[in-house]
């Protein structure tokens, strides 16, 4: 995604990335021949979102190296370094699959967060009820 400035057909530059501390992202970006700034500011479920595709708003600061991505995967086991997850079990693997595929990524590490969070080995239905309630999740 790319910001263009209207009036001069120009791509904008990043200009600097806020994370406020409740849960939204605040970033700006700035026209660099005639100074126009805009910002965009995205409520906790969007950063969530932006979070879970490991999109990092403003871009790269340096080039990319090639095999990035493999190297750091054989390294460090995942790109984000995190480490593997908790299982899931069937039933839960069933209830993910009707969740909107478009949303399923952010929802699973909602999941795989909780459980990581609470020393919870293997995720099942019951655990996602749970999770669902402690987060304030049921209406959704």
């Amino acid at each position: 995604m790319k910001f263009l400035c209207v009036e001069c057909d120009q791509q904008m530059a990043f200009g600097e990335r806020e994370l406020p501390g409740d849960g939204t992202l605040a970033a700006t970006f700035k026209c660099p021949k005639c100074g126009r700034v805009v910002a965009m500011l995205t409520n906790p479920m969007e950063t969530q979102l932006v979070s879970s595709l490991g999109v990092e708003i403003g871009g790269r600061t340096v080039p990319a190296e090639a095999f990035e991505m493999i190297n750091t995967m054989v390294t460090a086991g995942r790109p984000d370094g995190q480490t593997a997850g908790p299982s899931w079990s069937s039933d839960a693997q069933e209830r993910l699959t009707r969740v909107p595929t478009f949303v399923r990524g952010m929802v699973k590490k909602i999941y795989a967060d909780y459980a990581k969070e609470h020393g919870i080995m293997e995720i099942t239905p019951a655990v996602m009820d749970t999770a669902r309630a402690e987060l304030g999740l049921e209406g959704m």
